[in-house]
């Protein structure tokens, strides 16, 4: 372990050999760190959290906070880091709350830039990307590889489907389909996410699928289950439409139209 010698941890906190510490931070708490994470100058991390291998924390980071919740009394939750992450600068990171799932959860391979925040409850897959104050309410779900952009905010409850990008200073307030950009706001869908499918090496014939399955659901006048009805009809074999319309069919803030 290389732990500077003004840094303070606690002797709750579990930290595995090749964890790195700098000046001035603080692990408070019971907070396990496995090898090759990277804890910068003047962050604080605060337990129950679990982090994985080979993050890099940097400087005035907030990781595993209390979650901001006027409800919540001090009960005992937690937070999950995978591995591989980076949390730029004064990233904020809450632990889950009693009355949502008791635990916020982190994938692998997540790029968190500067001043991003993710609240209570809320679930990151992997490889993820939310760019400068990017904001995210309690209880939401981001799919892999979705971006936000900078400024965007999340309303609470709602879903970020997989390879969705969702444009700066956008307002989400109902779930984001898969493969979709979303932009304004008050969020609407302008088509797929045609640059980020071709760079995340969706076929051409995947690419036409969802295409026409965005048509249905977005172009056409046909009611939004008659259109979900026909995708599962025509087009229903495709794995992409598959994930497309396990997603639909599980929304529950609705879905944000185009």
């Amino acid at each position: 372990m290389d732990i500077h010698s003004t840094a303070i941890v606690d002797s709750a906190a579990e930290i595995e050999e090749g964890v790195q510490i700098d000046a001035f931070a603080v692990i408070k708490g019971n907070v396990k760190i496995r090898k090759g994470t990277v804890v910068g100058h003047h962050a604080c991390i605060e337990g129950p959290t679990e982090i994985g291998e080979n993050n890099k924390i940097f400087q005035f980071a907030s990781i595993g906070s209390p979650p901001q919740d006027l409800k919540y009394k001090g009960e005992d939750t937690k937070l999950i880091i995978g591995d591989g992450n980076i949390f730029r600068e004064f990233v904020t990171i809450n632990r889950g709350t009693p009355t949502g799932l008791g635990v916020t959860t982190i994938g692998n391979r997540n790029f968190f830039m500067a001043y991003s925040h993710v609240a209570h409850d809320c679930i990151v897959e992997d490889e993820v990307v939310l760019a400068n104050n990017a904001t995210l309410a309690g209880h939401i779900i981001v799919q892999k590889r979705a971006i936000i952009g900078g400024l965007s905010a999340v309303h609470q409850f709602a879903r970020i489907g997989c390879y969705a990008m969702i444009a700066g200073k956008t307002g989400i307030v109902k779930d984001v389909p898969p493969y979709m950009l979303a932009s304004g706001p008050r969020a609407k869908l302008y088509g797929l996410n045609l640059i980020g499918l071709e760079r995340n090496g969706f076929s051409k014939e995947e690419i036409k699928v969802l295409k026409k399955a965005y048509n249905l659901l977005f172009k056409k006048k046909a009611k939004f289950s008659e259109a979900v009805d026909q995708i599962s009809e025509n087009y229903g074999n495709y794995n992409v439409i598959q994930v497309l319309l396990e997603f639909l069919n599980g929304s529950k803030r609705g879905i944000t139209l185009g």
